[in-house]
């Protein structure tokens, strides 16, 4: 018999502001508990020492996770010059101190412009979370285990020098997937030849999610301490529940990118039962421009169903689809 999941069924996105200090499963768990959720999953780590957007998704929203991880970031950094770390940043042992000399914003930015511009090669940390034979590498470094470290393609769409204050850098970046900050910075380090690491960390903007909309966990629970405080009885939650509910964007806004494509209620019916559709020319018009999936929508209602592919012979295929009941 399978086990029940505890918890409550909540569905959306909450965009959370991560302290430094924590893993982001640490506080993903928190807030977890603090819905009473019982189901949610976050969009890509931030490392203990790193702060800011951490999308948390619950419930049917975790469907659309992995379109948020491939999302393109935006991040402000500090570099501590002169001092390079096992890690690339603040937290690993110290491996080699050097003077720092020479550091100018004009050199900066021309090393930014020349080398950290458009498409470029890393080879990712050992203490990063991809994984070698499923393990996590961060976890091989820790035993001071060494393996090769594919390199990769990213892109920086944007680098900029924001202050330079003797021995640190504060740099701006918005990227590609799967781009290392600490990367960019330890390279930056070696070309000044000082070395350098990281040791400010903050994300600003998640895909389509922008840092003003984040809210901290102090401000979490003190919105569920207010409502708290409204209840007519201690035994009763729904209060702080709709309080923390009315927190969490729909799951649609992680893809919101996605071309809509709106369905009548006959095809609805197709749609929820995971049938193939045949699209009418109106509908093709819609989505002719669509590459690979689109956002499917309830004409009547509004309703977000779920996301499909379009064929090339115009046959809609469900691909992901919300619960329904």
């Amino acid at each position: 018999m399978a086990r029940r999941r505890k918890g409550r069924n909540v569905d959306g996105v909450l965009l959370l502001d991560k302290p430094a200090g924590v893993s982001s499963n640490y506080i993903l768990q928190k807030m977890k508990r603090l819905y009473g959720a019982a189901k949610a999953g976050h969009t890509g780590a931030l490392d203990p020492l790193a702060t800011g957007m951490l999308p948390i998704c619950f419930g049917e929203a975790t469907k659309f996770s992995q379109f948020l991880l491939d999302a393109d970031k935006h991040y402000q950094t500090t570099a501590k010059l002169g001092i390079k770390t096992a890690s690339g940043d603040a937290e690993g042992d110290v491996l080699e101190q050097r003077p720092v000399e020479g550091v100018t914003s004009e050199k900066v930015c021309q090393l930014l412009a020349e080398h950290f511009d458009g498409e470029i090669t890393q080879t990712p940390s050992m203490y990063s979370a991809l994984k070698h034979q499923g393990q996590p590498l961060y976890k091989l470094a820790r035993k001071g285990i060494e393996v090769e470290v594919k390199k990769r393609q990213v892109i920086i769409y944007n680098i900029e020098l924001l202050d330079v204050r003797g021995d640190e850098l504060d740099l701006d970046i918005h990227c590609s997937k799967g781009t290392y900050v600490r990367s960019i910075v330890e390279d930056l380090g070696e070309l000044l030849g000082c070395g350098a690491h990281v040791s400010v960390l903050r994300r600003l903007d998640s895909g389509p999610y922008k840092a003003v909309m984040m809210k901290t966990p102090e401000q979490i629970q003190e919105i569920a301490d207010l409502a708290e405080g409204k209840q007519e009885s201690a035994g009763e939650n729904q209060v702080v529940q709709r309080a923390l509910d009315e927190l969490l964007l729909p799951a649609w806004t992680a893809v919101e990118y996605l071309p809509v494509l709106t369905i009548d209620d006959q095809q609805v019916e197709f749609v929820k039962n995971g049938r193939k559709l045949r699209l009418t020319d109106a509908q093709l018009e819609q989505v002719q421009s669509a590459a690979d999936l689109v956002r499917i929508v309830a004409e009547s209602e509004g309703t977000f169903l779920g996301l499909g592919e379009v064929s090339k012979d115009g046959v809609l295929i469900p691909r992901r689809l919300m619960k329904t009941q």
